[in-house]
């Protein structure tokens, strides 16, 4: 069963216009081409899949798609948030923006704090990649659900052990690919490199 869409941390939300960032037309035009390859989208029960983000200059701000917009062909400045403040024990995040951060929020913020170099962060779904690929690559523990601060520590490990380029697969999160590096282009590599 496909665990996907449900925001499962606890989220403070302050609804604003989100602002303007010189990374946003970046990161819409690669989450354009992430839903063109049917990574990122919904399932026909409506429950949208995917998510993108890039980090701001604080290493621990990012701006990620926001929550239910898997569904959206084309998304605006209206569907993304700034996360600012997150919390991995307490499993809580703040964030601000139009529409309130992925449910995969945690997972994102554990890729940055695993190595502060690391400027984008692309989470996929791809069920015969994510089916191949596991323990081939890293790969966290199958009985570790997805937006959960298991989940993220064992993300942020990885991130450490792989270093600021890379890809991980969730086994507990079906479907679930992490791709990270240096820029939205190189994160975006990863995922070309190896799936297409």
């Amino acid at each position: 069963m496909i665990d996907e869409g449900y925001i499962k941390f606890e989220a403070e939300w302050a609804e604003e216009p989100l602002g303007d960032y010189p990374q946003l037309p970046e990161l819409i035009q690669y989450r354009q081409q992430l839903f063109a390859l049917d990574w990122i989208g919904a399932y026909p029960d409506g429950i949208g899949f995917g998510n993108i983000s890039v980090k701001l200059d604080q290493w621990d701000h990012f701006l990620i798609s926001g929550s239910t917009t898997g569904n959206i062909k084309e998304l605006t400045e209206a569907h993304f948030s700034r996360v600012f403040e997150v919390d991995i024990d307490a499993n809580s995040l703040k964030c601000k923006g139009p529409i309130i951060a992925s449910s995969e929020s945690m997972t994102h913020a554990a890729v940055y704090q695993g190595d502060s170099s690391i400027q984008a962060v692309i989470h996929i779904h791809n069920k015969p990649a994510w089916e191949a690929f596991q323990f081939k690559y890293p790969t966290t523990a199958a009985d570790i659900p997805y937006g959960t601060p298991a989940m993220a520590y064992a993300v942020k490990q990885l991130v450490k052990q792989i270093g600021h380029t890379g890809l991980i697969i969730m086994a507990g999160h079906e479907e679930g690919i992490i791709a990270y590096g240096l820029s939205l282009q190189e994160a975006m590599e990863q995922l070309n490199t190896h799936l297409l």
